[in-house]
């Protein structure tokens, strides 16, 4: 069963990246409090660029907690903690080929359905200290998933995802990622 194993916000940082000045919110730090999922975005999580992050289709963005094994693998120098992805919610047992676009669920006080895949940048490249892990990301299946919030409400570590409706006539996560690179 998916369950919130860190809940994650992050500040609005200014990085110097090829000689430009990037504003980023994806340094995203683990929080030990539940936090407020709204219906844009979470609340006191800053996000940068609203044309690829929050928004009503993009308000909540998850990642699967087995994934950072992969990845740690790939990158074991990088500054391991849970939100290196720019995720809210690290989940386990997150897994994108099984997910569907629409799939509804309940967590902690709020209902939230699938929209999504992650679309990795640059700022990830930042994140990581390497551009390569773009590249390796779009290589991968591993995109997390964006959520729309449909009730508002609280999360916090350990809430368990309870499906509430799941949309098998749609495609998966995986799916729509595969076919974002097309």
């Amino acid at each position: 069963m998916m369950k919130i194993i860190s809940t994650n916000i992050g500040e609005r940082l200014k990085i110097e990246y090829k000689g430009k000045i990037i504003e980023t919110g994806i340094f995203k730090k683990q929080v030990h409090e539940p936090i407020f999922l709204g219906e844009e975005d979470v609340v006191g999580d800053s996000v940068i660029d609203r044309k690829y992050h929050g928004g009503i289709d993009q308000a909540v963005y998850a990642y699967g907690e087995e994934h950072y094994h992969f990845w740690r693998k790939k990158f074991p120098d990088a500054d391991w903690e849970y939100g290196m992805f720019g995720e809210n919610l690290t989940v386990s047992e997150l897994e994108e080929t099984e997910i569907h676009v629409g799939d509804t669920y309940k967590v902690g006080g709020v209902i939230i359905e699938v929209t999504k895949p992650r679309e990795p940048c640059m700022k990830l490249g930042l994140r990581f200290g390497t551009q390569k892990v773009v590249k390796d990301f779009w290589n991968s299946s591993k995109s997390g998933v964006y959520f729309k919030v449909l009730q508002t409400g609280n999360v916090k570590e350990g809430d368990e995802f309870e499906l509430l409706k799941r949309d098998v006539s749609k495609p998966t996560i995986a799916q729509v990622y595969e076919s974002l690179k097309m």
